[in-house]
């Protein structure tokens, strides 16, 4: 790799202390204008971000996962360590974008469990299955494209698990997030619809038919309202509805998950 210096006595008559660099100011420069100027997400720029034990591939079209949707992977650990009828069945990641919560899951079940990772978005399937393949478990995860439940008709009624972070900010909050998630990171991943809330309502009332009885939902949400108001509405589904409904905390503890397990 050819080396660059820098002079660091600014203003100085003797030219004897000099920084080396590992590329040239020209480049420098050009990812300086990238962060700071264009406001371009830096894990975009360096192409992966660390998420859990992992290091994933990211690129524009593909969110960048949250280190608070880390613990929608913790609540799934909880709930195998005791059910060992959930450990070993299927379960499903909805809106994996890089497949991070998919890989966490596998990780989490071993061997033993299968994970089917759905997309609708090329560029996030793409993403995906190269982490997926980086992380050498493309016999454990399968990546299928399409919208939400559409890809998965032919495991109706047998899904152990559903988990998913699904787009849940409110539309008219869309023009008012910083520009290096308005403006860089994909709006079908961030915006929720009017109330930030239609793709998790359609989350609830379709797992109730896709999980085997006893199975396992979680879904992240804005940590607001929308926790009580999905909460709420799993408990009181009037056909194969949820129970021992549950709002959890993140790390800063805002209740931002909901979990329960259907009747």
């Amino acid at each position: 790799m050819e080396d660059y210096t820098a002079n660091t006595q600014m203003g100085s008559s003797t030219n004897n202390n000099f920084l080396r660099l590992r590329t040239s100011l020209e480049d420098l420069y050009a990812l300086w204008e990238e962060r700071i100027v264009k406001r371009r997400p830096f894990q975009y720029i360096v192409g992966c971000e660390h998420w859990r034990d992992m290091v994933l591939a990211v690129e524009e079209g593909v969110l960048i996962p949250r280190p608070e949707t880390e613990v929608l992977v913790d609540m799934v650990e909880e709930v195998v360590r005791e059910r060992k009828d959930l450990r070993e069945g299927l379960w499903v990641d909805l809106g994996t974008g890089s497949g991070a919560i998919g890989l966490g899951i596998s990780g989490v079940l071993g061997e033993s469990g299968l994970v089917i990772a759905v997309d609708l978005s090329p560029v996030a399937i793409a993403v995906a299955k190269y982490n997926i393949e980086r992380y050498n478990l493309q016999d454990r995860v399968e990546v299928r494209q399409g919208s939400w439940f559409e890809p998965l008709q032919d495991v109706k009624g047998k899904i152990a698990g559903l988990v998913s972070n699904p787009p849940y900010i409110p539309s008219e909050h869309i023009p008012g997030l910083q520009p290096e998630v308005g403006k860089h990171e994909p709006i079908s991943a961030l915006d929720g619809g009017k109330n930030g809330m239609d793709y998790l309502l359609h989350l609830c009332m379709e797992s109730a038919s896709a999980l085997t009885p006893g199975g396992f939902v979680a879904f992240e949400t804005n940590g607001k309202d929308q926790s009580k108001i999905i909460a709420e509405f799993l408990h009181t589904m009037p056909k194969n509805g949820f129970c021992d409904v549950k709002i959890r905390s993140d790390f800063a503890g805002i209740p931002r998950f909901v979990t329960g397990f259907l009747r």
